[in-house]
């Protein structure tokens, strides 16, 4: 963010939600890896919040709040490997699929 010292947390008791719209794109974006593999990563908006002006250059300061989300398209065979069977790994609590 504009106007924030290094390694200072904005002070957001004053921020405000921002409604906003799509403008154009829909936001992804396709890379291919080295290792041949192709993945989608688009960002998902959660909220914009206006936080005050930047001191330096009174512009309006804007934090966004988002995830990425990132979508395996596709992958060369030599990288794939058989699913692993849930509760016969090292670790019996894991999440299947996470662990």
């Amino acid at each position: 963010m504009m106007g924030s010292a290094p390694g200072q947390s904005p002070d957001l008791s004053n921020a405000e939600i921002v409604d906003y719209t799509h403008i154009e794109g829909d936001g992804r974006v396709r890379l291919k890896l080295k290792d041949g593999s192709i993945i989608e990563v688009k960002l998902e908006i959660m909220n914009i919040l206006r936080a005050g002006h930047d001191p330096n250059t009174g512009l309006p300061a804007y934090i966004v709040q988002s995830a990425p989300l990132v979508r395996l398209v596709e992958t060369p065979k030599e990288l794939r490997r058989a699913p692993s069977r849930p509760g016969t790994g090292k670790d019996q609590k894991s999440i299947p699929g996470f662990g």
